[in-house]
């Protein structure tokens, strides 16, 4: 049963309660309603009324052996959702390979020509939702005078939702009008993803109402460290020296610039309690998305059907947590007076998607190491456009924190790439009949 808005506590308290009891009842919902756990409670709540559900209809349909004796108009979509074809055939990317090996024996030049066209579509797509990330959530939208606030958009959850709903339209044309392999998973095993990865992205957009977004991508970039232990809880990984020693260097680094971070500047770049518990949420919840990503793809897909089935389930997530709260049509009324915002939200969601696509294509193509690498000086320009669009203040110490963050991830590519190489040079050469 759906829970009630809270909207619909105010409407009973006012029913039930004498008039001034019941304007303070009202005040205290309308205060609770700006504190992000309470908003992170009623998201939860939203999504159990989908998990659960859930929950219990795989139970029964697996317990009843439905596989075997199941039939109907129902049986595909079941089987497809609870079962899937359980074969586990490892990564089909045969076309990434192919893509690849075809980049190998192609010209230098067209070689370079594609590593900017993927460069610069990275910078420009994740440079540009950097920045209107922080414009959405720290900047108020129809202020006509210097004296007058305007109104603050607050809720983080639609914004969630207009990037998925958009990755969810690409990647299902892209899988239509592209070769895909044959698909095994079941679908339910994409909502584990899908639900970490709306969290992710929630605590992502709530963290800035209190933090400063270069502490955000700091952040991000040390996220490499519970990465690491979700590898070895998840996936039971075991990790090289290097490794161990960079996670040390980025910790470092992220403290100095923490630790440095005045409080007597704009409220905005103030990093606050609550935006480092949002922080920690973000990276736990993107940690363990990574990671369960990593075991679906022991079943035969792509990286786009991968794609497609996290944000279909986030999208059923979303939407359906926003219309229970009443929120989804207060966010559209929002875009309704303030078109700025509506132009804002759907760029956003545009540059979403497209960076998702960037990403595959420049692994697709090149690989992981230069991905890495690309992304990385990313993460350190937006630092600087932040500091220079909203008048962030970053001390020396700071500074010299970023500088440890940035050369620690260098070295972990650097060495990562290394390892790689040799492991190709002591394979012995296949010999061509």
């Amino acid at each position: 049963m759906p829970f009630l808005s809270w909207r619909v506590w105010s409407a009973l308290v006012l029913l039930l309660f004498p008039s001034t009891v019941a304007a303070e009842g009202s005040a205290l919902l309308e205060g609770w309603h700006d504190v992000w756990l309470f908003r992170f409670f009623i998201n939860m709540l939203g999504y159990s009324t989908i998990i659960i559900p859930g929950y219990l209809l795989i139970s029964y349909f697996k317990r009843s052996s439905y596989l075997e004796t199941g039939s109907g108009l129902c049986y595909p979509v079941i089987k497809s959702c609870v079962f899937g074809s359980e074969t586990k055939a490892g990564l089909l990317d045969d076309v990434s390979v192919t893509a690849r090996n075809e980049g190998d024996s192609g010209s230098s030049v067209k070689q370079a020509t594609k590593l900017i066209f993927c460069a610069a579509g990275l910078q420009a797509s994740y440079l540009t939702w950097g920045v209107l990330q922080e414009r959405v959530m720290t900047r108020s939208y129809g202020a006509i005078a210097p004296e007058h606030e305007g109104e603050k958009f607050k809720d983080s959850q639609f914004l969630v939702f207009m990037n998925r709903i958009l990755a969810l339209t690409v990647s299902g044309l892209w899988c239509i009008l592209f070769k895909q392999p044959r698909h095994g998973a079941p679908m339910y095993k994409y909502s584990f993803a899908s639900l970490s990865n709306i969290m992710s992205s929630w605590c992502q957009y709530e963290a800035l109402k209190y933090i400063s977004f270069p502490t955000q991508v700091l952040a991000k970039a040390s996220k490499v460290i519970p990465v690491m232990l979700m590898g070895k809880i998840v996936s039971r990984k075991s990790y090289e020296y290097w490794e161990y020693f960079t996670a040390v260097l980025i910790s470092v680094g992220v403290s100095m610039f923490l630790l440095s971070s005045t409080t007597n500047k704009h409220p905005s770049t103030v990093t606050t309690f609550s935006g480092i518990i949002i922080l920690i949420g973000y990276i736990v919840f993107d940690s363990f998305t990574s990671n369960w990503q990593d075991n679906l793809f022991k079943y035969k897909m792509s990286s786009v059907q991968m794609m497609f089935g996290v944000n279909l389930f986030s999208c059923l997530f979303t939407v359906c947590s926003l219309l229970e709260q009443g929120a989804f049509f207060d966010s559209l009324a929002f875009m309704t007076r303030h078109s700025e915002f509506a132009f804002h939200a759907v760029l956003l969601s545009v540059c979403s998607a497209c960076g998702q696509l960037f990403i595959f294509y420049t692994i697709n193509q090149f690989g992981a190491a230069v991905f890495t690498i690309i992304m990385t000086l990313r993460q350190a320009i937006a630092i600087l456009l932040s500091c220079f669009l909203y008048g962030h203040a970053v001390t020396v110490i700071g500074g010299f924190g970023v500088a440890i963050v940035f050369l620690a991830l260098f070295l972990r590519v650097y060495a990562r790439s290394r390892m790689k190489s040799g492991r190709r040079s002591a394979q012995p050469p296949v010999q061509k009949v």
